[in-house]
């Protein structure tokens, strides 16, 4: 069994062998952390090995099983939006091991603010996946309750997060709290401002935050190289602060990298930041045409990088899975697909009022007055069904 196991939406993956190196990758980057190499062989490394010591044969195949459900729900809800059964959805395919590596290192009173695209840290944080697709049906304003599960509501709003990650940090500093914030962001929201503002309020009060950058080499259809020159890990000393670069489709080294820096922050020592050097396989939104700005060539060599693919070929080699395993795993992924496709036909959107009810937390006189004229407008249309049919009669 092999590639035929890892659901794909517009890639084929195949085994093509040795991994590329990349520009910046970890071929050419000797600083960045890796530990599990494109072939499935693992490294030892002497500062990240041992925060694996815990992680048995079951929980190894647990992070194989996470980034293959993950990936399966990201095919079906793609498959939703294409059949029109979603506005939109931003695929996460490429990004698995960098999710679930991170997701899969934190602990319950820890809070994350993700963006719009981690749905693998949301499986790994125990959501209800169907839940997030409820925005992109555009049936509500978030989906969930994020303190079932101290994950935050997805925001579209770029890097706005990170500021809310780092006030929620300095308030956990403040009630001597033992938790951490952890805010998602990728290489675009990096160049924003608010990226830079929450990073200097974290490092000038020394706040529990962990900035995890999904570096995926795209901010739509601007290269990565021209928001900047030098790693993005490498920003962290202007704010005198750590910052790690991990291999993102590596996700032993992603899961041993977050435990270090959560520990880090979680014993006062304050912020780090991760870059999680990565490759969006799929467009940046079912909007998006990738081909229209990248190679067929870059796409190649990022495939050989698949991170399922490099964790299976461990796993097999190791004797923790057989054909079995990967077998009873594809079943389980169809089953939970065919689970989410009825969640969403069977959703239904809100009264008409949800929406003004949601504006303020208490009753407010121009909410009111707009509802009003509102309804007042809609019921202009209560007979127009009727009327018609009684003209088209009359027309007969």
């Amino acid at each position: 069994m092999g590639a035929e196991h890892l659901p794909t939406t517009e890639f084929e993956i195949e085994d093509l062998g040795q991994s590329i190196g990349a520009p910046g990758g970890p071929a050419e980057d000797p600083t960045m952390v890796q530990l599990l190499d494109a072939d499935g062989v693992l490294r030892e490394d002497p500062t990240y090995s041992p925060l694996l010591a815990d992680l048995d044969a079951g929980a190894l195949r647990g992070l194989y099983r996470d980034m293959f459900i993950v990936r399966r729900f990201d095919v079906e809800a793609t498959a939703l939006q294409r059949q029109g059964q979603l506005a939109l959805w931003p695929p996460l395919q490429g990004q698995e091991a960098a999710q679930i590596g991170s997701g899969r290192a934190f602990q319950p009173q820890d809070y994350v603010f993700p963006t719009y695209r981690e749905h693998g840290v949301a499986l790994a944080r125990g959501l209800d996946l169907s839940n997030l697709l409820r925005q992109f049906r555009g049936i509500s304003s978030g989906g969930w309750d994020p303190r079932e599960h101290n994950f935050h509501l997805y925001t579209l709003v770029l890097a706005a997060q990170t500021l809310h990650a780092v006030g929620y940090a300095m308030g956990i500093q403040r009630d001597q709290a033992d938790a951490v914030t952890i805010a998602y962001f990728g290489d675009g929201a990096s160049s924003e401002g608010d990226v830079h503002e929450s990073m200097v309020f974290a490092a000038s009060n020394q706040a529990p935050v962990v900035f995890f950058c999904q570096n995926n080499q795209w901010a739509i259809s601007v290269p990565s190289e021209v928001q900047s020159r030098i790693p993005l890990a490498n920003r962290a000393s202007g704010y005198g602060f750590p910052g790690i670069r991990v291999d993102g489709n590596d996700v032993l080294a992603v899961r041993a990298v977050t435990e270090w820096a959560l520990r880090h922050a979680r014993t006062g020592r304050g912020p780090v930041l991760i870059e999680a050097f990565t490759y969006r396989m799929s467009a940046h939104t079912t909007a998006d045409d990738p081909t229209k700005y990248r190679l067929a060539a870059e796409e190649d060599s990022w495939k050989r990088k698949d991170p399922l693919r490099r964790m299976e070929k461990y796993l097999r080699a190791q004797g923790l899975a057989d054909d079995a395993f990967f077998d009873d795993l594809k079943d389980e992924g169809d089953a939970f697909a065919k689970q989410i496709r009825a969640a969403v036909l069977a959703m239904e959107g809100p009264e008409f009022e949800a929406s003004f009810n949601a504006v303020y937390a208490d009753p407010h006189p121009l909410v009111a007055e707009e509802l009003a004229w509102f309804k007042q407008y809609e019921s202009g249309f209560a007979d127009l069904d009727g009327g018609t049919e009684a003209n088209a009669g009359e027309g007969r």
